[in-house]
């Protein structure tokens, strides 16, 4: 029996090849519209599919391979007697190889000036449908959706016959991909609706970057993926200058560090430094120099195998700076030449561009946490404060002070919980992440301080469920205070700030982090 290939692609990468492989085997190759020209037109003997099935693409092409001389041709199971008897009836011939990529969905809607009606228009029906039903029949039907995997299964066929382990492989790859395509179409759809932002099913579609040499330890294997959209101030946009492949807490913790970047947009230079996914140190001035020394003064000896993170590009005097500590990464909107001449010296350091890393998120992003057996899912923290800060002791924030209590609220909210941060002179002197009890982070970031805290101001993501962190505050020197309030106790709070003279703020909207 003659054997019959199906050829249809969007992505018309290595087609021809393919296809001339095919008839140089004995195959007979049918095509529809752009793909049976593109075959045609080099050289391919190539029948269209409108021949095959007696009837002619109708509808601006919307309907031309739904049709039983297709669908039967390839979901007849060549091991049962009666499929084959009834398509010799029928005069179907079976469809051995189907190549076939979806419309570029993804493509269009990524297009800046894209309308509704283009993208609905490039939703494919006739491609799923094929590909899903030669996925059905693996085991008598070789189906190709990825231009990749033309040579290897052109290398079997010269071998013999297509092997059921590679046919099965070949059918996974196509459920991945349509479930993946229908996903992406539900996506779209929700947000041009403005339908429920969680539904009752949700799927989602990333796509792989890399994989990892392990995860957060050795014996843990990982990948890293990227959601499919324009994000030009996301890590999946990053373009590594120099450097060793980035692993999965590198990825962590860079990530934590253009969240705090962000915070300080564009504005004013601005240097934020990493370790543990952690902020350790933050500073703000008039050059990017200014702003990094002030980030590596604020605690010299956590910054260490830290990653750093700034707002603009990086020139000679900023790079040596750079250069005489051990750094992990170093992400900037773009590098000198001598800068990059100053830190490629360095051989392990990873060097990444970013276009726009202060640029704030997209409210289209979502942050995820996967647990055992489920996903927890919610918006992203993009809010700083809630409608306005009210002063609520009796002595209200010096105007110093209050761009102070503004500056370490930005870095607080990104400090894990409990968290407390110490700042002066825009420029964090104390951080304390992630503890047990808020009195520890507290202690814990006066610790890092040293003689720096007097005269500091002092943020915590969440209420004071006691007076004792303003006691330690007042013991310390921290000159004002500001917090979310809420807690039962407020009042404790508030009168001990009130018998030392310090101002505190109510920001009314907490930041814990997890």
């Amino acid at each position: 029996m003659k054997k019959r290939a199906l050829i249809s692609v969007s992505d018309k990468t290595g087609v021809v090849e393919f296809a001339k492989e095919l008839v140089a085997l004995g195959f007979e190759v049918i095509s529809t519209g752009g793909t049976f020209r593109t075959l045609a037109d080099n050289g391919v003997p190539v029948i269209s599919v409108s021949d095959v099935t007696g009837f002619p693409e109708c509808l601006d092409g919307r309907v031309k391979t739904l049709h039983p001389m297709i669908h039967a041709g390839i979901l007849s199971m060549r091991s049962n007697p009666e499929h084959m008897a009834q398509i010799e009836e029928l005069g179907v011939t079976p469809i051995d190889v189907v190549a076939i990529n979806l419309y570029p969905f993804k493509q269009t809607i990524l297009k800046p000036d894209v309308t509704f009606e283009d993208a609905i228009e490039n939703i494919d029906i006739g491609g799923p449908t094929m590909i899903r039903a030669a996925a059905k029949n693996w085991q008598d039907v070789a189906v190709i959706v990825d231009p990749a995997d033309y040579s290897s299964v052109i290398e079997q066929l010269k071998n013999g016959e297509i092997s059921k382990e590679a046919k099965l492989a070949l059918a996974l790859k196509v459920f991945e991909h349509t479930a993946a395509y229908d996903s992406l179409i539900a996506s779209y759809l929700r947000k041009e609706t403005g339908a429920e932002i969680f539904p009752e099913k949700l799927s989602l579609t990333y796509e792989k970057v890399q994989s990892m040499r392990y995860g957060e330890n050795p014996h843990q294997e990982a990948a890293f993926y990227r959601e499919i959209g324009s994000f030009n101030n996301t890590l999946a946009a990053c373009r590594q200058l120099h450097g060793k492949e980035l692993s999965y807490n590198n990825i962590n913790d860079a990530n934590g560090a253009l969240d705090v970047l962000k915070e300080f947009g564009e504005d004013i230079p601005c240097a934020v430094a990493v370790k543990h996914a952690n902020p350790c140190g933050v500073g703000v001035g008039s050059t990017i120099f200014e702003a990094y020394k002030k980030a590596y003064d604020s605690d010299p000896v956590s910054i260490f195998g830290g990653i750093v993170a700034l707002n603009r590009p990086v020139d000679a005097d900023t790079a040596a700076e750079l250069a005489k500590i051990f750094l992990e990464i170093i992400i900037a909107p773009d590098f000198t030449p001598e800068a990059l001449e100053i830190l490629t010296q360095k051989k392990n350091i990873r060097l990444l561009q970013l276009e726009a890393p202060a640029k704030a998120n997209s409210p289209e992003l979502f942050d995820m946490k996967k647990v055992a057996g489920g996903l927890l899912i919610q918006q992203l923290d993009t809010k700083l404060m809630g409608e306005e800060l009210t002063v609520v002791t009796k002595r209200a924030p010096t105007e110093e002070e209050m761009k102070q209590l503004e500056f370490v609220w930005r870095v607080v909210k990104h400090v894990k919980s409990n968290g407390i941060a110490l700042a002066k002179d825009f420029m964090t002197v104390g951080i304390g992440p992630g503890q047990t009890n808020r009195i520890t982070a507290l202690e814990l970031a006066v610790k890092y301080a040293g003689d720096r805290v007097q005269g500091s101001v002092m943020g915590s993501d969440a209420f004071f469920p006691f007076a004792d962190c303003v006691e330690c505050a007042v013991k310390n020197g921290i000159t004002a205070i500001i917090q979310p309030g809420g807690s039962v106790r407020d009042a404790e709070s508030i009168e001990a700030c009130d018998k030392a003279g310090i101002a505190m703020v109510f920001t009314g909207m907490r930041h814990f982090k997890h």
